[in-house]
């Protein structure tokens, strides 16, 4: 697995690099194969750390995000969070994972969840800009809103994020 670390307003050792180089094989490796890519992005954010980690594998992306006192702890919450998704998910990922990767670890102490559509909604997607989005999106008090974006003609979304924040979503070309 190849791993990438980055980080914001910080600095990170070799010993954290290696330390998350270990760990990552040590969890991982039974469910990606090496051409799986880890990017780990720390930042802080009021004297704590946050940890992003992304594992993109197959066209499959897996993602966690963790806060914590200590960059380690978050490391480890956020590779147990990304097992639990891939445990969640078991007969679903079981294809696009490593061959065997479900052999022994999670025999019988998987129940997994049915996935049910309660609603289906159809509206009619108008063109506005992003700013407007967002607008659209606190009125009607929603944590997401797609919208046709007037300067692209993309269909794109706009959500809140965890810290308050927003963030877009957009299709690649």
């Amino acid at each position: 697995m190849k791993i990438t670390v980055n980080a914001k307003k910080m600095q990170i050792s070799q010993a954290f690099t290696e330390y998350a180089q270990k760990r990552l094989d040590t969890k991982l490796d039974k469910f990606f194969g090496e051409e799986a890519d880890a990017k780990l992005m720390l930042t802080e954010q009021r004297g704590k750390i946050v940890l992003e980690l992304t594992v993109r594998y197959d066209q499959m992306l897996y993602r966690a995000e963790q806060t914590a006192m200590d960059k380690n702890d978050a490391l480890d919450a956020a590779i147990d969070k990304i097992i639990r998704q891939i445990r969640k998910n078991k007969t679903r990922l079981e294809k696009r994972l490593k061959e065997n990767a479900f052999k022994q670890e999670f025999q019988d102490t998987v129940e997994e969840a049915d996935i049910t559509l309660i609603r289906s909604k159809k509206f009619k997607l108008r063109p506005m800009s992003v700013e407007e989005a967002i607008l659209q999106m606190n009125m009607l008090g929603h944590n997401f809103f797609m919208f046709n974006n007037a300067a692209t003609g993309a269909t794109n979304v706009v959500y809140r994020r965890e810290d308050e924040g927003y963030a877009l979503l957009e299709p690649e070309d």
